[in-house]
């Protein structure tokens, strides 16, 4: 083996390792993908929606959306998905009047009006945690739904084993974010991953009410994720939305039926 040939292996090496510690120390990029909001911003989606700010470790805020009724039947506590904010996430206000329920969605931190930024995925927990104590204690009585979204699903599976809501809704969810980055990424080593997310194991301790809904069309999570954790929780309900895909779910009436059986 010539000079030249080692130290062309030995560059390649190199940007290899290089490229594995970048993946390692900033995959945050891959998986979330925040769009903050000026500090001036002003939500509208009612008189009845309140702007709320969470106080989390470390000095930050999270910024949240709160619809709130004079006599409502209980809380919906919505943790949506990897992208955007609430300002793109908070539509479906209308549909909780009409159900009697009271919303509440948060920004993870860097989305929207939220500061900081996420750094792992105890924090992320701790952060949804301390949404949860911070506007659940005035609904002591009534009935409490957890809904989680996409990114959002593995959160709320963790969050109802913990404090035992009456309803757990997840949309759209995966088994564990491993293996999204199987499918996605199938070059990077799973090690890498700092984000385990893993949906699966949360289910296996829930023994309270589930509902599973998915798009028979997603392509990002693939409706197989929802069937077997079914298999998980074979006291879940799963709906396959026909003809939805990933981003499109809210669109269907077959979406909006399953959920209003779950707020009665």
């Amino acid at each position: 083996m010539t000079a030249w040939m080692l130290r062309m292996g030995f560059g390649m090496t190199l940007l290899l390792a290089a490229a594995l510690l970048w993946v390692w120390l900033r995959q945050e990029r891959m998986l979330f993908y925040p769009v903050p909001l000026a500090a001036e911003h002003r939500f509208d989606f009612g008189a009845d929606v309140q702007e709320v700010q969470i106080p989390v470790a470390g000095g930050a805020k999270l910024s949240a959306l709160h619809l709130r009724q004079d006599t409502p039947k209980g809380l919906v506590f919505y943790l949506h998905g990897n992208a955007g904010n609430l300002q793109s996430w908070f539509v479906t206000a209308d549909f909780y009047r009409r159900a009697g329920y009271d919303l509440f969605m948060l920004d993870y931190r860097g989305y929207g009006k939220s500061s900081g930024k996420i750094d792992s995925e105890a924090q992320l927990r701790a952060d949804v945690r301390a949404a949860w104590d911070a506007i659940t204690p005035r609904y002591e009585g009534k009935r409490r739904v957890i809904v989680g979204r996409s990114l959002g699903t593995a959160l709320a599976a963790e969050l109802s084993v913990q404090v035992k809501p009456d309803q757990l809704v997840l949309i759209s969810p995966y088994l564990r974010m491993v293996d999204l980055m199987r499918q996605h990424f199938p070059l990077l080593p799973t090690w890498l991953l700092r984000y385990p997310l893993d949906t699966a194991a949360s289910l296996r301790h829930w023994q309270g009410p589930l509902l599973l809904l998915h798009g028979e069309r997603d392509e990002l999570i693939p409706a197989t994720h929802s069937e077997q954790l079914q298999m998980l929780a074979p006291q879940g309900q799963l709906t396959l939305i026909r003809g939805a895909s990933h981003n499109d779910l809210q669109s269907f009436d077959q979406y909006l039926q399953s959920v209003k059986q779950v707020l009665p």
